[in-house]
Parts: structure tokens; C-alpha cells; sequence
């Protein structure tokens, strides 16, 4: 295998895992209405199955990140591939809300070992300079999973009961870990345009990296919003605007394969060459699109005519579009040495903050007012982001002067 083939090779068959981590993550939220029907549980309580699930997720990453920043990568995630992928499978014989409880926590220890590691291997395919699109790439599948995910358990769910998604969803994630295992292993920091320093290259340096923090604190924000809408939307459709759940789930869902393409990809390339002129791009670029994005959540929230589905489009895409900077500000914020590591501590930032609390805190409100309500701290969530991110302009690193070849090797 060439090394020019290489890092395109490995692109693809991490995102290829990617993709079908978010689609047995958002499987779940697609039945949910079926769920309730043979589990009866308030919202508050199907709410906490994703709030354990991050619970999960947070405890694992920073110890995932340790170990990954001393052994091997790739074996750790072909781990967490293959466990995340049995417990999607054991969802079919779940006959009990505790069950179903236990089964989504354990789906968060193989997702926090797989998206802990595969960005710190990426950063070490690709420079600086390129990380926008690369992540743009790796990062879409998180819409384009989620959106496959409403769509096969709202098709297949609404057909055959909702435990037989969660059969076809699991097998996919068993075969790219195999693919996995014939990929070789970068050397870490090869890559690197930028210079170890004290609050890039130990951990202890990371709690005064300005960069790091207020890149992960925005995501934060971000990721309290689209993991609590994403969490109640299809429920939102189905209760309150009274759409048939197969039928919402369908246009919910490619709304989100379309925005998560387009805004992921467009974020990316976008932020990469306004990086060449700025070193804040991608901090800009993610503010600036939160902001504007914020009527059109509100639009999509309230109204109740033709302007919703056309509102949810332009809310989701504006979200995603600064999912690709974001990635490629907190990587970037560091070096080679501690970068699981710190990926680590973003992931515990960010969920914690974000969509371990939010469709909890959503849950709680619409059993005391409505969904509608429980909505507008995504908003509220988004406008503090939008805050610290404008803020954290100031601490973008300056990169040295390198000539742009395009996302290659």
C-alpha cells in the first residue's frame, strides 16, 4: 500500500465506522413512541437512557485517551467497535425498560473508546492546514448516521416492531473493524506544523490552553442543542404536530443526511481557507453561522405552516456547519504527545455540558410544560456559544507558513 493511499484509505474506513456509530446510537430515537407503548415511562425517564448513556461515554474517554496516547491506537478502537456493535445487536432481546437501560450504557463504553482515538490517528495523516476537510469528512456521518438511523428505525420499526432495526443496524460495525485491523498505525505528531509547547505538550499545560477551552466549551454548547433536539424531535413531529412516525422520522431524517453532508463538508472547506488569511477561522466561521441559526430555530420550533420543515432545514445545517472547525480548533490546540488525551477531555466537556444533560433537562420540562419549551434552552445554549466562541478568537494558534496540496497524504 502506498503512503499516498494511505491516509485516503484510512479516511474512509473510519468514517465508514463513524457513520454506523451514530446509526446505532439514533435507532433509539426513532422508536422511542414504540418504546413507550410496551415500556410506559415518562419523557424525564427516556430522557436519562441517553443521560446514561453519556454517563458511560464521559467515565471512559479520559481513560481510553491515557492509554491511547502510549499503545496502540488501532486496536483500542477495533474494541470499541466490536463491543458497541454487540450491544446494539442484545437491544433485540431486551424485554424490560432496565434492560434497554443497561444495554445503551454499555453502547457508550464501545463509542467513547472509537471516537476518542480516531481523530488523534487522523491528525497524524494530515496537517494542520487540511484538518478542516478531513474532519469535514470523518464528521458528517454524525448527521448522515443519525439520519440514517431515524430512517431505518422509523421504516423498519413502524413494519416489523422495534426491536428488528437494532438486528441489521449491528452487523456493519463487526466487518469495518475488521477492515480496521489491516490499516498500519501512523507515527504520532507526524504531521504537526506547529511547535510543542508547555500548554500543548503535557497535560497539565492543557487547563491553560485558551484555545482548547474555549473551542471545547462552544462545542459544548452545540452539542447540548443538537443532542436534545435530535434526542425529542422525532417525538416533537409525532406528539405535537401530529405527523405519523414513519412519516416524520423519513423527512426528519433526510433533513439531517442532507445537512450534515452539506453543512459538515461546506464548514470545513470553508473554515481551511478563510484559515489562510485568519488564524481564528475557524472559530469565526463557528460563531458567525450559530448566530444566524438561531431565528431559524425558534422559526422551526413555533411555527406550525410550510415554513417549519424549510426552518429545521436551515437550523441543522448552520448547527453542523461549525462541526468541522470546531474538531479541527480543539486538535489543532494541541500537540501530538497529549492529543487523545485531550480529545478525551473535550469529549467529557462536551457531553457533560451538552447531550448527557440535554434531553434530560428537555424531558423534565415538557413533562411540566411542553416540548416546545423544553426547546428553547437548546436556543439559550446556542447563544453562549456563540459568546465564548467569539471570545476564544484571541487564542488561535498562529500556523507557519506551509503550501496548501489538498487533502492528500
Amino acid at each position: 500500500m502506498s503512503r499516498r493511499h494511505h491516509p485516503l484509505l484510512a479516511l474512509a474506513i473510519l468514517s465508514g465506522l463513524n457513520f454506523f456509530n451514530y446509526v446505532d446510537r439514533y435507532v433509539l430515537f426513532a422508536v422511542v413512541p414504540l418504546l413507550q407503548q410496551e415500556f410506559p415511562r415518562s419523557d424525564a425517564d427516556y430522557g436519562f437512557l441517553t443521560t446514561a448513556f453519556f454517563l458511560c461515554y464521559m467515565f471512559t474517554a479520559p481513560v481510553v485517551g491515557f492509554l491511547a496516547d502510549r499503545y496502540s491506537r488501532k486496536w483500542l478502537m477495533i474494541g470499541g467497535a466490536m463491543v458497541w456493535s454487540v450491544a446494539t445487536l442484545m437491544t433485540a432481546i431486551t424485554y424490560d425498560f432496565e434492560t434497554l437501560l443497561i444495554r445503551h450504557t454499555i453502547v457508550g463504553l464501545g463509542e467513547a473508546t472509537f471516537v476518542t482515538i480516531a481523530p488523534s490517528f487522523l491528525a497524524d495523516l494530515f496537517s494542520e492546514d487540511k484538518r478542516g476537510r478531513v474532519f469535514g469528512w470523518f464528521y458528517l456521518n454524525i448527521g448522515l448516521g443519525a439520519a440514517a438511523g431515524y430512517m431505518l428505525g422509523g421504516s423498519l420499526g413502524h413494519h416489523f416492531g422495534w426491536r428488528f432495526p437494532f438486528y441489521v443496524a449491528a452487523a456493519p460495525g463487526f466487518l469495518l473493524a475488521i477492515a480496521l485491523i489491516f490499516l498500519p498505525e501512523p507515527r504520532r505528531g507526524e504531521k504537526d506544523l506547529l511547535k510543542e509547547a508547555p500548554e500543548r505538550s503535557n497535560f497539565w499545560g492543557l487547563f491553560r490552553n485558551g484555545a482548547f477551552w474555549t473551542a471545547s466549551l462552544g462545542m459544548a454548547m452545540v452539542t447540548f442543542a443538537l443532542g436534545g433536539m435530535s434526542a425529542w424531535m422525532p417525538t416533537f413531529l409525532y406528539r405535537t404536530r401530529e405527523i405519523p412516525l414513519a412519516e416524520g422520522n423519513l423527512i426528519f431524517g433526510a433533513i439531517t443526511a442532507v445537512t450534515s453532508i452539506s453543512g459538515t463538508l461546506i464548514g470545513g472547506w470553508l473554515g481551511d481557507r478563510l484559515l489562510t488569511r485568519s488564524r481564528s477561522a475557524y472559530y469565526l466561521v463557528s460563531a458567525v453561522t450559530l448566530l444566524i441559526g438561531v431565528p431559524a430555530m425558534l422559526i422551526a420550533i413555533y411555527t406550525t405552516g410550510p415554513l417549519m420543515y424549510p426552518a429545521i432545514f436551515v437550523a441543522e445545517f448552520l448547527l453542523f456547519l461549525n462541526t468541522a472547525p470546531l474538531n479541527a480548533a480543539v486538535v489543532n490546540s494541541v500537540g501530538a504527545s497529549i492529543r487523545a488525551t485531550a480529545i478525551a477531555v473535550n469529549l467529557f466537556t462536551i457531553h457533560l455540558l451538552g447531550d448527557a444533560a440535554s434531553p434530560r433537562i428537555i424531558g423534565e420540562i415538557s413533562d411540566r410544560s411542553s416540548l416546545q419549551t423544553g426547546f428553547l434552552s437548546a436556543v439559550a445554549a446556542v447563544l453562549l456559544g456563540v459568546a465564548v466562541l467569539f471570545f476564544g478568537m484571541k487564542y488561535a494558534p498562529q500556523l507557519p507558513p506551509h503550501k496548501d496540496e489538498g487533502v492528500t497524504a
